[in-house]
Order: structure tokens, then C-alpha cells, then sequence
């Protein structure tokens, strides 16, 4: 029986921590390979950016004391995992492309601006797949390879990976978006939700004026939850403290009727 292929990839770069436990999340369910920026990317979305001079190059990982295939090189998440299904992997692409683990929860309408939802929506183009998984973390920690506890994100990562590894790809479902709490444990309850429609992440510039600059101020987290629907990835993870599973497609399309917006439009 031939073995599944995994990929991973990530946008905290090759040695983040949250990248080895997601090997660890995926190792046993087949042929594992490593795919991800040589730096932090966090915050390029499906971006294409890098520099197109580089190429990919094989990198040391050992993960319990087993080596993995790996490379790294210098681009964003998602020109990383496109170049690589392009050339490493163009003849026989991976079954599974797992994304994260992720410093920083990704939720609402901030998750076009996360590289760890654009890797996994560039690998879901080419019909693969795909994880994207994220634990809550302070979010002084984003950028930084604090020691977490990946126990629970592990466990989850591994339950939904084999899910879909074994079962036949379901309608609009191109992505898989895993938040994980940061006090959640293996049986903690987790939920289907949607992106909420509002912003999780906010930027606070005080005095600001036409002269600041982009780096001014601090990212806080503005959660409201009378103003959130009950399904919501935020409501999911903020406020009933679960897991949230939400659905992503490629699909951008507003789900209307589209007679009657071309009514409206008339």
C-alpha cells in the first residue's frame, strides 16, 4: 500500500518550534517533507514575494532524533510552496499539505493577511489538501520562538490530517483553519465555525497623523462578543474557549443569488 506524502510548510520560518511540532503532529500517518521560508514571513498572505534570485536548499531538520527531508529558501509561504510543487514535487505532488503550527491565532478578517492561511491556499490551487494550523499565543510572542506547549495543537493537527487523508475531498472545502486556545488540552471540544466578520487583530497608533510610520504603535486583540455571531472562529476560541474548525474554499464568490443581485443592480 503506498504511503501518503506529506508536506509542511510554515511562516515562521525553518526553525520555528511550532514547525517540528507539526512533523511531530503528522509523522505517523506517512512520508513527511519540509518546506518553508528561511525567515520570518508572518503577515504575507498569498503574497509572491522573495527574492527571485533564490532557490530552494536542502536544510538539516531532525526531529526526535530522526532526520526529515527539508528545504528552505527565501520567499513568502506561498511562493515557497508553489515553487516547490514546480520543481521537488512536480511529478508526484504531496497528499496532504499541512501549514503551522502558527505563533498567533488566525481569525476574522485578518486571515488574508496571514502567510500561514496562504501557504495552505496556494497548495489548495494545485488541488491539494490543506491545514492551516494556529495556536493562541500572546501576541507580544508573534515573532519570537517562545516555549509553548504544542500538545494540544498536535493532537488536533493529527486527528483532522487523518481525517483527510482518508476520506474523499468534500465540496467548496479547500482549507481546513485549526485555532487552537492556548489553555485547550487533547479533549477539549471543538466546534465548525465561520469567519467571523469583523477584525481580531487591531493596530493602535496614538498621536497619529500622516507622518507616521508603519511600524508605530502596537497590535492589540479587540474582541466584542455581543457583536459576534455564536458560530464564529472568534466566538469559537475567544469566548467558548474550543477549538475552532472552519472551512475555507478558494472560491471568494459571495454566496448570493446572482439573478437577484443583477435585480438590484438594474
Amino acid at each position: 500500500m503506498r504511503k501518503h506524502h506529506i508536506l509542511i510548510t510554515n511562516d515562521d520560518g525553518i526553525n520555528s518550534p511550532g514547525l517540528r511540532a507539526a512533523v511531530e503532529a503528522v509523522k505517523d500517518l506517512g512520508i513527511i517533507s519540509v518546506v518553508a521560508p528561511r525567515t520570518q514571513q508572518t503577515g504575507t498572505g498569498r503574497g509572491l514575494t522573495g527574492n527571485k534570485q533564490a532557490a530552494l536548499v536542502p536544510v538539516e531538520f531532525m526531529v526526535e532524533g530522526a532526520e526529515v527531508k527539508a528545504f528552505s529558501g527565501e520567499g513568502s509561504p506561498a511562493l515557497i510552496v508553489r515553487h516547490c510543487l514546480r520543481t521537488i514535487f512536480k511529478d508526484a505532488k504531496p497528499d496532504l499539505l499541512v501549514s503551522g503550527i502558527n505563533y498567533g491565532e488566525n481569525l476574522g478578517f485578518n486571515v488574508t493577511s496571514s502567510g500561514t492561511v496562504g501557504a495552505a491556499l496556494e497548495a489548495s490551487s494545485f488541488d491539494i489538501p490543506a491545514i492551516a494550523a494556529s495556536l493562541q499565543t500572546d501576541v507580544k510572542y508573534h515573532h519570537s520562538y517562545v516555549e509553548l506547549d504544542w500538545s494540544a495543537a498536535i493532537y488536533f493537527v493529527n486527528k483532522f490530517a487523518r481525517s483527510l487523508l482518508s476520506k474523499e475531498s468534500y465540496p467548496d472545502v479547500d482549507v481546513l483553519k485549526i485555532d487552537i486556545p492556548d489553555a485547550a488540552s487533547p479533549t477539549t471540544e471543538w466546534k465548525m465555525t465561520r469567519l467571523a466578520r469583523s477584525f481580531y487583530y487591531d493596530r493602535i497608533i496614538q498621536e497619529s497623523s500622516a507622518l507616521s510610520t508603519f511600524g508605530d504603535g502596537k497590535t492589540i486583540v479587540r474582541v466584542d462578543p455581543d457583536s459576534l455571531d455564536h458560530d464564529s472562529d472568534i466566538y469559537a476560541l475567544a469566548v467558548d474557549k474550543v477549538v475552532s474548525i472552519t472551512p475555507l474554499s478558494l472560491d471568494l464568490t459571495s454566496r448570493v443569488t446572482l439573478s437577484d443581485l443583477h435585480d438590484f443592480f438594474t
